[in-house]
C-alpha cells in the first residue's frame, strides 16, 4: 500500500509514541474483559460529527446569557471540522490502526471491531470536541478548564481504545481543535463588540437581547402544589 509523504512521515516519526499508547490501550481491554469496550463505544458515540457540540451550541444561542457562547462554539466546531475533514483527512490519506497493521488490526478484532470509514489523521471526533470546550472556556473563564480537559482526555482514549486513530491524529486533533477555538474567539469578540457599540439600532438590540423565553416551572410547580391543597381541603 502506498502513503502519501506525510502519512509516511507520520507512521514513521510517531512510530514509537503510537505503538506504546495502543499496546497499552490493547492489554487494558485485555484486563477489563468486556467492561470498558460498551462505555468507549458511548463515549466515542457522543461525539459523532461534533453533533452533541453543534446542538448545545444552538441552545446556547438561543439565550441572550449564552449567546456569545453559542456563536464561538458553533464557529470554533465549524473551523475544525473544515481544517480536520475537509482538508487534511483527504489530504494526507492516512489508513486507520487497523488497516495499518497486523497487530493493531488483532487489537481492533479485541474490542468487537467497530465500524469506521474514511481516513485516521487527524480525529474528528477529538477536533469537535477539543474546539466545542475551548470555546467555552475561551469565553465562560478557567472554572471549565478542568471538566473540558476531563472530556478531551476520554474522547481522545475513546478513539485509540476502539483502534479508531493513531494516537498522533489525537495529538494534532487536540492542537487543531484550540487554534479553532482560538480564531473562532477572536471573531467571535470582534462581532459581539461591533454590536454592543451599536445597540441603538433595532436589529443589533435584538441580537443581543432576544431570548426565547422558558416556562416558569417554579410557578408551575407552586400552581399544581396549591390545586393539590384545595383539592384536598
Amino acid at each position: 500500500m502506498e502513503y502519501t509523504a506525510i502519512a509516511q512521515w507520520l507512521n514513521t516519526f510517531f512510530a514509537g509514541y503510537d505503538s506504546a499508547i495502543l499496546s497499552s490501550l490493547a492489554k487494558l481491554a485485555d484486563a477489563a474483559g468486556s467492561f470498558l469496550t460498551p462505555v468507549m463505544k458511548f463515549v466515542t458515540l457522543l461525539g459523532e460529527k461534533g453533533l452533541m457540540m453543534f446542538i448545545i451550541a444552538l441552545v446556547c444561542m438561543c439565550f441572550a446569557r449564552t449567546r456569545k457562547l453559542g456563536v464561538c462554539m458553533f464557529g470554533a466546531v465549524c473551523c475544525g471540522a473544515l481544517i480536520t475533514n475537509i482538508i487534511l483527512k483527504d489530504m494526507v490519506a492516512r489508513p486507520r490502526p487497523f488497516e495499518f497493521s497486523s497487530q493493531f488490526h488483532s487489537f481492533w478484532m479485541a474490542v468487537g471491531s467497530p465500524a469506521e470509514d474514511g481516513f485516521s489523521f487527524p480525529s474528528g471526533h477529538v477536533t469537535a470536541a477539543t474546539a466545542g470546550v475551548a470555546a467555552l472556556c475561551f469565553v465562560e473563564g478557567k472554572k471549565w478548564i478542568a471538566p473540558s480537559v476531563i472530556w478531551v482526555v476520554l474522547m481522545g482514549v475513546s478513539r485509540n481504545y476502539l483502534m479508531a486513530h493513531f494516537p498522533s491524529d489525537v495529538l494534532f486533533a487536540i492542537i487543531i481543535g484550540l487554534f479553532s477555538a482560538f480564531v473562532a474567539y477572536l471573531i467571535t469578540k470582534a462581532i459581539f463588540n461591533y454590536v454592543e457599540d451599536n445597540d441603538d439600532f433595532p436589529i443589533y438590540n435584538f441580537i443581543m437581547n432576544f431570548s426565547i423565553p422558558l416556562p416558569n416551572f417554579a410557578a408551575i410547580g407552586g400552581h399544581i402544589a396549591d390545586t393539590g391543597k384545595s383539592a384536598a381541603g
